[in-house]
């Protein structure tokens, strides 16, 4: 592709869309088998290409790292041990970008690899510049190859939370500011229950909101030779749409899926965006990804940042959670748990302990000094 077509991309894009995230689940590239389907892989390339000639940026999310090495190996069998798996995922990972990289070939598409994990983005400056280095990419026809970098991150091959491709997708859309996340799996959408168990569940075709009820529906969820299932997809889906992106969970396996969702039509499990775009500084604090602790505030506090849009004062918190520190990031929650933002504290987790329920005035006599009258100022908040 020549780097210049790319400034005329919006003139030429006949999609709902200018910038997608599409994340593609092992379950989905293996097609249900212990090796990578290149036939599958090769039809969501070919669908990628239809997209990126058309102008739409596309930056590919891919799990398969570990069943591509497990292939290699000779490995039929479930492997234990963190050691193992990383091995598998050195020898893996070369082998499945090798794959796309010969199936975009065929585009004359070029394509990058990037490794990420959770301590690159943490810092504020590492996630501006990868968010840099993406959206240089996308401008200059490349196409971003994204895995999460099993061999050094030992919390994904322990399938912790973060370390799944699902939030990992998230992360990606809410870095780059995507119009769509496309979680594509080896199942239809979001169920009102488990299909494989109860055959008079349906498919929920839209999710205004992801609330109590949504994710009572997902709990104990699991999913085959993948890190993620249902649960970790509502939980990106939560953490994109708070951002500003509409999510889309849908069987990869349906034809043309990827060309049929960008253009709009109504296919998979719909979420739609809390609100409107948000700023790349908000998109991080919201993020989750420097988040050191937790403040939950009564009903008055949280109905003053809900619709008064006001500081957060040390007299409406009534707990505190986590070890951080003045300048750190935390969760802000009504009294139910309920998240209701994030934003940069002025005081240490110590200091908030001694003066939560205090007007703003004793401060200074509670502490021997005074750094300011709000807890977290409202330039400094972001609220869902």
């Amino acid at each position: 592709m020549d780097v210049k077509m790319s400034n005329k991309k919006a003139e030429r894009n006949k999609f709902a869309c200018h910038r997608i995230v599409a994340k593609f689940g092992t379950s989905l590239l293996t097609a249900g088998s212990n090796r990578l389907n290149l036939e599958r892989i090769a039809d969501l390339v070919n669908q990628i290409a239809q997209l990126h000639h058309e102008g739409v940026e596309v930056v590919v999310v891919t799990s398969g790292a570990i069943a591509a090495g497990r292939e290699r190996m000779g490995i039929t069998k479930g492997t234990k041990g963190i050691a193992l798996k990383q091995v598998l995922a050195s020898v893996g990972q070369g082998k499945l970008m090798n794959i796309y990289e010969r199936l975009f070939e065929q585009y004359n598409i070029p394509v990058g690899q990037a490794l990420l994990t959770k301590s690159v983005l943490v810092d504020r400056a590492g996630y501006l510049n990868t968010r840099n280095t993406l959206l240089a990419s996308l401008e200059m026809g490349v196409i971003p190859i994204i895995n999460e970098n099993d061999v050094v991150a030992v919390d994904e091959i322990r399938e912790a939370r973060f370390g799944d491709n699902d939030n990992l997708s998230a992360m990606v859309a809410n870095l780059i500011d995507a119009d769509y996340l496309f979680i594509l799996t080896d199942i239809d959408g979001l169920y009102t229950a488990d299909p494989n168990k109860d055959p008079s569940a349906k498919m929920i075709p839209l999710v205004e909101k992801i609330d109590d009820k949504i994710q009572s529906l997902v709990s104990g969820s699991t999913s085959g030779l993948g890190t993620g299932g249902m649960v970790t997809k509502i939980e990106a889906a939560r953490l994109a749409t708070a951002s500003g992106v509409t999510v889309i969970i849908a069987n990869g396996s349906e034809k043309g899926v990827l060309v049929r969702a960008a253009s709009g039509e109504a296919i998979g499990t719909r979420f739609l965006p809390v609100k409107n775009k948000l700023d790349s500084r908000e998109r991080w604090l919201l993020s989750g990804l420097s988040t050191r602790g937790k403040l939950t505030v009564d009903d008055g506090a949280a109905s003053a940042l809900r619709q008064k849009n006001r500081s957060l004062l040390a007299a409406g918190i009534i707990e505190v959670e986590g070890i951080f520190q003045q300048g750190d990031i935390v969760d802000i929650c009504d009294s139910l748990g309920v998240r209701l933002g994030s934003g940069i504290t002025n005081y240490a987790s110590t200091e908030i302990q001694a003066i939560k329920g205090a007007h703003s005035e004793n401060i200074t006599d509670l502490l021997g000094y005074d750094s300011g009258s709000e807890v977290v100022h409202r330039n400094n908040l972001v609220i869902l």
